[in-house]
Formats: C-alpha cells, structure tokens, sequence
C-alpha cells in the first residue's frame, strides 16, 4: 500500500477487474477477522489455564464436546448461545 501512494495509477476504470480499493477492503476485513479469531484462541488458552476451558460462561454448565470439537474458542454452552440469538 505504501509503494502505490505515489503512483498515478487509475484502477478505477478498469473493466477487467476489481479495484485496488476493493482488494484492499477485502484484505483489511481479512486480517480483521484473523486478529479477533486469534484472540478468542488466546482467551481460549487463558481459560485452559485457569482449568475453566469447557465450562459454559454465562450458566456454569459443561459445553459439549460436540461444540468444542466444532468450535474450540466456545465460551458458551449449546442452550445459552441459541438464547443470545
């Protein structure tokens, strides 16, 4: 991105493509969502840790193998993470 500051470029108007704009939206939302991924991991970690990994945060209950092998950063428990929806 640096480099392409000082150029003239006109992507714009390019009809056999997307934009630099566009790539460049795509490549923030990317990285966003890889930063907040690894943080639920390291909270995950944390949570090892401190030997509450698998238990429910909101009702204290065990969350399921099931859903930790499905999604292993759950903080929440099968019934209270459908009453948040």
């Amino acid at each position: 991105m640096a480099a392409s500051r000082d150029t003239n470029a006109d992507d714009e108007h390019d009809p056999e493509g997307a934009t630099i704009a566009f790539e460049r939206s795509q490549i923030g939302t990317l990285v966003r969502q890889a930063r907040t991924h690894l943080a639920e991991v390291d909270a995950a970690m944390e949570r090892l840790d401190a030997g509450s990994y698998g238990t429910c945060e909101q009702c204290g209950g065990p969350i399921g193998e099931a859903r930790l092998e499905a999604r292993p950063v759950a903080r929440t428990c099968i019934t209270c993470a459908s009453r948040r929806r």
